[in-house]
């Protein structure tokens, strides 16, 4: 229940703030509405880029690595 209470409050606030900055007058519960939705759209967004942004310094890692183990095996292995 406190989430609930919570992305209430968060997106009441955020519902304003963007009802303000794109200048658009709407009721409270349409402004309550929009930011609720926008609760939910920001949370997927942000969790859609921190996987993407994971995956990608996974695969920088995994090159760095592979450059490190062949530098590696050429300077003392493959002689």
């Amino acid at each position: 229940m406190p989430t609930l209470l919570l992305i209430l409050v968060i997106g009441t606030a955020a519902g304003f703030l963007a009802t303000r900055i794109v200048r658009v007058e709407a009721d409270v519960p349409t402004t309550i509405a929009v930011g609720v939705g926008g609760v939910f759209m920001g949370w997927l967004l942000l969790r859609l880029l921190a996987f993407l942004s994971g995956a990608l310094a996974m695969f920088v890692g995994a090159v760095l690595g592979a450059v490190l183990l062949i530098w590696l095996w050429r300077r003392y292995i493959a002689r």
